[in-house]
């Protein structure tokens, strides 16, 4: 079936029909263009969905990871970013494979429309013209074959006519016969003119129009073709990513499949065992006789003479038992674990600062006096995490052996901070390396820069090494009589006990003299409290650490280079730009963020500062 036979008279049904297939194809590109931006926002909304419920670094939430459902879930976070990744691919091949593509395609398919309803339009109006001319040899003609006939039946009437001279009718006659002539002539131009124009009609309806209407044809059906073939690319660029994100969705059965409830009940015990043994039974006290009343002896372990070493704390409440007791949220800020940043260079002690610690007779004070005290001399303090910097360097932190802690705990934090110290060795001893094999360097070659420049860093790296050296043996010391490695073990264990009874002689003997002097037998509250702020906890941190990250309020650059050595500062270099988090509170130092994850405490005099007017205001 063709075209130019069978529509070779609807040309401009045609040209409709040819503009609407190239409106359909662009309905279709704009289709699939509104595809792929879903797929862009939908992978979008996947990482940021993903990234939102990451743990955030240096926080509780990276703790929790250990246990393997928490791992199992982390997994699951991955492998969603993983399955958007494929949906931007989506997104990638349908725009490159499908948009670009026939977006080029739906151009060439104009430009050649319009150059065949270009060769059509011409070809309709040169037949147009063809039969102009003919209309006009064909009303010549008939012209004069009237004019003819006038003359002859003129010239037959002035022969018959006797009065006519015969000069007349010869003129008559003249005339009659170049009338004749002239239709004769107009019959035979009209006759070529007929037979010409019957030639182009039939050229034009024959060959021309059929060609025209045949390329439109052969377009029409590129472009059918064309929409066919996009539309099994449309459903294979789906096809493709599909093992891929089953592989993803088999990553998240195979993590789930990975969560171990007996490890993670194992990994509670490591976290939170104590070491202790239960308390023993608790003994009558019989207040029946008048005599002195007594405490229990056995409210931790059994009595002394099976040889173990008593502990008993000092109680809220009667009947209570001391590791079983809720610690107040209170005590757990005024104990808060974490140690300031360092002084900056030329700088105020931490102890010159409003939030130094306090003179030892302020320990006698009652707990809430000590809190209103603390929070009227940092007025301006305007966030939790600004708060705990505040109690931090209000009251210090615990122990440096970790005795405050139970012995499996302790045992843990000794080995951490071994470890730790261990590393920091190893970068030491890599930098000494490296200062090294610079001075042999320029000892070869004087020229590169001078070996004594180096001697100064070398000694102060020894020097560090050595220090830390002997912090290694000091903390392995404590280990080994936590682990038992060495034969004071079991004097380790009395040194141990003989920590808790002394953080707790007072509160016991306080409860006694209360119990004697209250008609109840119960005792104060407020010296349990006074004995309770000397155990370290961590329920601050807990409460405050999963806050949203502050919002930056102005711009700072780095004027020196700043080595941030110590838990809660940040190195910089010089010339560095951060983000102003938070301002200098009267104590000498500046909190900024790097980058989104990286933030800390940099000398105030080390930087210097613009803030954001707006943000400052707000």
């Amino acid at each position: 079936m063709s075209w130019g036979t069978e529509l070779w008279d609807q040309f401009e049904n045609l040209e409709k029909h040819t503009q609407w297939g190239i409106d359909f194809l662009e309905k279709y590109i704009k289709f699939v263009k509104e595809r792929t931006e879903i797929e862009i926002n939908y992978a979008k909304q996947l990482r940021n969905l993903s990234k939102k419920y990451q743990p955030k670094k240096n926080s509780k939430e990276e703790e929790e990871y250990k246990y393997t459902s928490c791992k199992a879930f982390q997994t699951t976070l991955t492998e969603m970013t993983d399955y958007a990744g494929q949906h931007e691919v989506i997104s990638e091949n349908m725009t490159l494979q499908i948009t670009a593509e026939l977006t080029r395609f739906v151009q060439e398919m104009k430009q050649e429309k319009k150059s065949h309803f270009h060769d059509g339009r011409k070809a309709q109006q040169h037949i147009e013209t063809c039969w102009k001319h003919l209309e006009a040899s064909k009303r010549r003609f008939e012209r004069d074959c009237k004019e003819a006939d006038r003359a002859q039946q003129y010239f037959e009437k002035m022969d018959a006519d006797i009065n006519v001279t015969k000069a007349d009718v010869e003129k008559a006659r003249q005339q009659a016969q170049a009338r004749n002539q002239m239709a004769d002539d107009s019959k035979s131009d009209y006759s070529s003119t007929l037979q010409k124009f019957n030639v182009e009609q039939h050229e034009h309806y024959y060959t021309h129009i059929p060609h025209i209407f045949q390329k439109l044809q052969e377009m029409e059906e590129k472009r059918i073709v064309r929409l066919c073939e996009s539309l099994k690319i449309y459903a294979e660029v789906d096809r493709q990513v599909v093992p891929i994100i089953g592989k993803c969705l088999d990553g998240i059965t195979k993590a789930a499949e990975s969560i171990d409830q007996t490890h993670d009940s194992q990994l509670v015990i490591d976290a939170f065992k104590s070491g202790f043994e239960p308390p023993g039974d608790v003994e009558f006290e019989d207040f029946s006789q008048p005599m002195k009343r007594t405490i229990s002896e056995s409210s931790l372990s059994n009595s002394r003479s099976d040889g173990k070493p008593e502990v008993k704390f000092g109680s809220k409440s009667k009947g209570k038992l001391w590791p079983f007791i809720k610690k107040n949220k209170l005590m757990s800020l005024l104990t808060s674990p974490h140690q300031p940043p360092p002084p900056p260079p030329a700088s105020a002690s931490p102890s010159a600062v409003p939030n130094g610690p306090q003179s030892p007779k302020q320990q006698k004070e009652p707990l809430s006096h000590r809190l209103n005290e603390f929070m009227i001399s940092k007025p301006k303090i305007h966030c939790f995490r600004s708060l705990k910097r505040g109690l931090s360097l209000k009251l210090g932190a615990g122990p440096e052996d970790f005795s405050n802690l139970p012995p499996e705990q302790r045992r843990k934090k000794l080995q951490q901070k071994v470890d730790d110290l261990n590393k920091d060795i190893q970068k030491e001893i890599d930098q000494r390396d490296a200062l090294t094999k610079m001075k042999d360097v320029y000892i070869k070659n004087p020229q590169m820069g001078d070996p004594a420049s180096v001697d100064q860093k070398l000694a102060e790296l020894g020097h560090n090494i050595e220090k830390l050296q002997q912090e290694v043996q000091k903390f392995q010391g404590w280990l080994a009589e936590v682990e038992g490695r060495l034969p004071a073990r079991n004097e380790a264990l009395r040194r141990q006990s003989g920590a808790y009874e002394s953080q707790n002689t007072s509160a016991v003997s306080n409860c006694a003299q209360d119990r004697e002097s209250s008609p109840d037998g119960s005792y104060t509250e407020e010296q349990s409290q006074e004995n309770e702020v000397k155990v370290m906890t961590t329920d601050f941190d807990d409460e405050f650490d999963d806050e949203e990250p502050l919002p930056s309020i102005g711009t700072c650059k780095a004027l020196y280079s700043f080595e941030g050595h110590n838990e809660g500062t940040i190195s910089v270099t010089e010339g560095e730009v951060f983000h102003v988090i938070e301002e200098d509170k009267g104590d000498g130092w500046t909190r900024v963020r790097r980058n989104e994850d990286e933030e800390g405490y940099v000398p105030t005099s080390y930087v210097e500062v613009y803030l954001d007017r707006n943000a400052k205001d707000s």
